[in-house]
């Protein structure tokens, strides 16, 4: 789903049981096929400000996985959309999941830098309370600033994202 308008709201102690439903329904039907169905994106860090959409990242052995990810995947309504311009992020979309909060989902495989990235971002973000305060500051301001264009809104966040991964030695 693509965002039409960019509202960044407080963090909701909803947001880790509503991926849990979330997980629960794809690893009903991925079973074994996923390593991990992990929480990904801001929405997984207690206290940060943001967007209300899950990030989800579906961990796979190899890219020799895909294809049956892919099936599993679209027999519970998901359509693949592609890598959608980041190489190891394949990019899934749904049209009815009501029963569900609005959800990003990828699938990726172990070794992806864009896992490594997503991971270790979460997880500095988790641990460093300042970092976490200062990303969610031009978050919002972001979001006020580009309330109908979500490429303004990412274009603002890039620095603070750039400078935070380079303290963590990882690179967009």
């Amino acid at each position: 789903m693509v965002t039409k308008h960019v509202v960044v709201v407080p963090y909701d102690d909803r947001w880790p049981g509503a991926f849990r439903e979330i997980r629960a329904e794809l690893a009903a039907a991925l079973g074994d096929a996923a390593l991990a169905i992990e929480h990904v994106g801001s929405t997984a860090v207690p206290g940060l400000a943001a967007k209300p959409v899950i990030d989800i990242d579906v961990v796979i052995a190899s890219t020799a996985d895909f294809p049956s990810v892919r099936t599993r995947l679209e027999g519970i309504g998901y359509r693949h959309e592609g890598d959608l311009g980041i190489p190891g992020r394949e990019a899934f979309k749904y049209e009815d999941k009501r029963h569900l909060m609005k959800h990003h989902l990828y699938v990726c495989t172990a070794d992806a830098a864009e896992l490594k990235r997503h991971l270790a971002f979460r997880d500095h973000l988790r641990t460093h309370p300042d970092d976490r305060d200062a990303y969610g500051a031009v978050k919002r301001l972001a979001a006020l600033r580009h309330p109908d264009d979500i490429d303004g809104y990412m274009d603002e966040k890039a620095d603070i994202i750039k400078t935070i991964l380079r303290r963590i030695r990882l690179s967009l």
